[in-house]
């Protein structure tokens, strides 16, 4: 699903404009990033998930052109957990 999409679906479901849909997940997005820069912030939204910065500890890794060993520094990275709800909703069923 592109962007455009799910803004569309957004506007469908919210019964809006697609610029409004549009303006909703700009903000959206902004806020998750925001939050996530400070890196002790975490957002859960219900039945979706959460979203968390993680320290990365650094490690040695090998270039596989060169088969020389290299060292990756430690890094912050996002994560994202589902929540159960989304896990249950796209299980499919034995």
């Amino acid at each position: 699903m592109t962007k455009a999409e799910l803004v569309g679906m957004i506007a469908e479901e919210a019964g809006i404009t697609k610029k409004a849909a549009s303006a909703a997940l700009e903000a959206i997005v902004t806020a998750i990033y925001s939050s996530l820069k400070k890196k002790d912030g975490t957002i859960r939204i219900a039945d979706l998930g959460s979203f968390k910065v993680v320290r990365r500890k650094a490690r040695t890794g090998v270039n596989p052109q060169t088969r020389k060993k290299i060292k990756i520094p430690a890094a912050d990275v996002p994560r994202f957990a589902a929540a159960k709800a989304l896990r249950d909703a796209v299980k499919k069923p034995a």
